[in-house]
C-alpha cells in the first residue's frame, strides 16, 4: 500500500457504515472508539481519529491492543468496500508496532485489500502519526463470516447502517 502523503482528507471518499455496539466503529457504545470510515478507491479506506487517554497502556501511550483493534477494523472494512453488506472475521491477523502512538495526536489509519480469493481476503493496514511516521502495520487474513448474509432491513435493523457525520 503506498504511504500518504498527507493527512488531508480525500475528496472522493464514501462514507462506510457504522454499527451500534462494536467496539471500534459502534456509535453507541459509550467504551468503544466510535470511528467513522471512508472508503476512498475500490478496496481502500481511510480513518482519522485522536485516541482518547482512557485507551493509554503506560502513561500518553495507546494501549497496543487498542492499536492492534483499529488495525484489524481498517484492514476488514478494505474487503468490504463495494459490498458492504458481506462481513467478514479475522483469521490471523499479524501486528507489527514500530513507534509509540501517543494518545490525543491525530492519526491516520488506513487499510487496503490485497487479494480476494473465494471466501478468504488478505488486506493491510497502517497507522501513521501527524508527521507521517509509520507508527504501526499489520497484515490480516479474512474469511467470510459463516452462515446466510442478511439483507438491507435486517443490517439496518441492527444499526448497520451510514449515519451522517
Amino acid at each position: 500500500m503506498p504511504k500518504p502523503t498527507t493527512q488531508e482528507p480525500t475528496a472522493n471518499r464514501v462514507k462506510q457504515p457504522n454499527s451500534r455496539q462494536c467496539f471500534v466503529c459502534g456509535l453507541e457504545n459509550s467504551y468503544g472508539l466510535q470511528l467513522a470510515f471512508y472508503a476512498t478507491a475500490a478496496g481502500e479506506v481511510a480513518a482519522e481519529y485522536a485516541v482518547p487517554e482512557r485507551y493509554q497502556g503506560f502513561p500518553g501511550v495507546v494501549h497496543g491492543g487498542v492499536v492492534a483493534a483499529m488495525l484489524d477494523e481498517a484492514a476488514g472494512r478494505a474487503a468490504m468496500t463495494g459490498d458492504e453488506g458481506r462481513f467478514m472475521v479475522t483469521a490471523r491477523l499479524q501486528v507489527f508496532y514500530r513507534q509509540p502512538v501517543p494518545v490525543g495526536a491525530q492519526l491516520l489509519l488506513t487499510g487496503a485489500l490485497l487479494r480476494r480469493r473465494g471466501r478468504l481476503a488478505t488486506a493491510n493496514a497502517e497507522l501513521i502519526l501527524p508527521d507521517g511516521t509509520l507508527a504501526a502495520n499489520a497484515e490480516v487474513l479474512l474469511a467470510d463470516l459463516p452462515g446466510p448474509r442478511a439483507g438491507s432491513d435486517v443490517l439496518e435493523a441492527l444499526g448497520w447502517k451510514v449515519y451522517p457525520d
